[in-house]
């Protein structure tokens, strides 16, 4: 690692010790799996940049190994002057304070800007509701921000409206102490009533827009599930999330060759369900809020498209 005096930035400082599962790991890596909620490659922007300390030590080596226990402070700089327009996009809050708010997002609706997505997202929303009530943390593209569902899952998630909300939750992401229970529909007859998937996740070396079970290089993933209902073709699941990587439920039901219905990407490009999109429903989240301490939880509906392929399958069934 590259030793120096860390020179004089202003902006929030975060400081956290490498935990002893990821010794001997990238430092960019481990930095993005403790620090949920900021980017892999923003990461290494700040580490080039000088704004990331190890053991006291400045650190510009974004390739550098990371030691279990190693001390890492990292000096989030002031936020850039954000150029993402507002829009007025309805949004459906179910909670907030001056802290947080928790979100329902609906399928079809991009979290954050990106080439592909520059307008219509969740971000553009937030910033036309609620623009000066968000956190910086994670840079001028993600505000308030802390993790994401695909664009094709509804459900709900939080958002962060301070710094100090948006540290506590995403400690607790890294700490998997949130609550994430999602409802999914699977392909075919899942027979074990309950089981655990603890397979790690990377990118997927035959399709770049994939990710995969791998055997070296991922990232630990750890999903339960839990049958519902079946119905012969198809089964209706509950999956809970200990890890939070992306794609985990589709990449894990998908391994189990039970992937999600209309989940083109990781299963069959057609259904005959009615499905037009991955059936997959973000149901219950659950923290200790940060700045009471208090434990507290939400559930979203089943939006009416997820109800009607349930309604149908029962008939059928």
């Amino acid at each position: 690692m590259a030793g120096g005096k860390q020179e004089e930035m202003t902006g929030q400082r975060i400081a956290f010790d490498i935990p002893p599962e990821m010794d001997g790991i990238r430092l960019d890596r481990a930095m993005a799996e403790t620090m949920s909620g900021v980017s892999r490659s923003y990461l290494q922007k700040l580490i080039k940049g000088g704004a990331v300390t190890v053991n006291g030590e400045v650190c510009t080596e974004k390739k550098a190994a990371a030691a279990g226990g190693d001390r890492v402070e990292v000096l989030m700089p002031e936020p850039q002057r954000l150029n993402v327009e507002g829009q007025d996009i309805p949004l459906d809050i179910v909670y907030e304070d001056e802290d947080l708010l928790v979100v329902d997002k609906p399928a079809g609706m991009v979290v954050h800007p990106a080439p592909g997505s520059p307008e219509g997202t969740l971000v553009n929303a937030l910033l036309y509701a609620r623009r000066d009530q968000l956190s910086s943390i994670n840079g001028v593209l993600r505000p308030g921000i802390v993790h994401r569902i695909d664009k094709d899952t509804s459900g709900l998630l939080v958002v962060a409206k301070s710094n100090a909300a948006h540290e506590s939750l995403s400690r607790q992401l890294a700490e998997h102490s949130i609550t994430r229970v999602y409802h999914a529909i699977v392909l075919d007859n899942l027979k074990e009533d309950e089981g655990t998937i603890d397979r790690p996740i990377g990118r997927d070396p035959k399709n770049r827009l994939r990710n995969a079970v791998v055997e070296r290089g991922g990232r630990p993933a750890v999903t339960h599930f839990r049958v519902l209902e079946r119905f012969g073709r198809y089964t209706y699941i509950e999956a809970k999330l200990e890890t939070g990587r992306t794609h985990q439920i589709r990449v894990h039901m998908s391994w189990i060759r039970h992937p999600l219905l209309g989940d083109t990407l990781y299963g069959p490009q057609k259904n005959s369900a009615g499905a037009h999109r991955q059936m997959l429903h973000a149901r219950t989240l659950g923290f200790v809020h940060p700045a009471t301490g208090e434990y507290m939880e939400w559930e979203s509906p089943l939006p009416e498209d997820f109800r009607k392929v349930l309604e149908g399958l029962r008939r059928k069934a």
